[in-house]
């Protein structure tokens, strides 16, 4: 057997397990409320997925980033996806804009590109919803809301309607916004109710 052909086989039985590898990632693109704020990244819902799945072939990639906003995940949700390659995306943005006031109509847009680009990368997508607190006045508030089930029909993805389903208040940093570590089991349980049926 020459060395050309031996080098063709080679690459032909590695390029199977290369790319199993790659189909069996979850990517969590999120912000402050996946990327372990206030308390020890170990102790974060998305560390404790990893833990969940340990017995099975997935790996659980984190590239949530405190602080980001639509706008930001957007300049960068191309290169996770083409550096991790993930079979489910789990999809984690919009607080950030909501606290800040940002108009709905660009949060909305944002969100849009973010999903239409994971499902065009062959990824299955969960979307968390999230919630603003009421002092953003009603108006505001509910239609932040509506953004996360109206997008998810739209694109036919998976949606966790509130991240912080069931958290108590005392289960928050002293900022009333960020779930402390005893929360971090609880929201693990909210994904995973919404995650399962993707990884089958």
């Amino acid at each position: 057997m020459n060395l050309i052909l031996k080098i063709v086989l080679l690459l032909a039985a590695l390029t199977p397990i290369n790319f199993a590898q790659a189909a069996n990632n979850i990517l969590v693109f999120g912000d402050s409320l996946s990327a372990g704020y206030g308390i020890a990244r170990e102790a974060s819902w998305a560390h404790l997925l990893q833990q969940e799945l340990k017995d099975t072939p997935y790996t659980v990639v984190n590239a949530s980033i405190s602080g980001e906003t639509t706008s930001g995940g957007i300049r960068r949700i191309d290169k996770a996806l083409a550096k991790h390659k993930p079979a489910v995306v789990i999809v984690e943005l919009g607080a950030n804009d909501g606290l800040r006031g940002s108009p709905l109509a660009e949060t909305e847009k944002n969100l849009n590109a973010i999903i239409k680009r994971a499902k065009n990368s062959k990824a299955k997508v969960l979307l968390l919803g999230i919630q603003l607190p009421p002092n953003y006045g009603p108006t505001y508030t509910k239609q932040f809301r509506n953004i996360y089930p109206k997008l998810a029909k739209k694109h036919g993805v998976a949606l966790l309607p509130f991240m912080l389903e069931g958290i108590p208040p005392d289960q928050f940093l002293p900022d009333n916004l960020h779930p402390n570590a005893a929360a971090q089991p609880r929201i693990l349980r909210n994904v995973m109710q919404h995650l399962k049926p993707l990884l089958n």
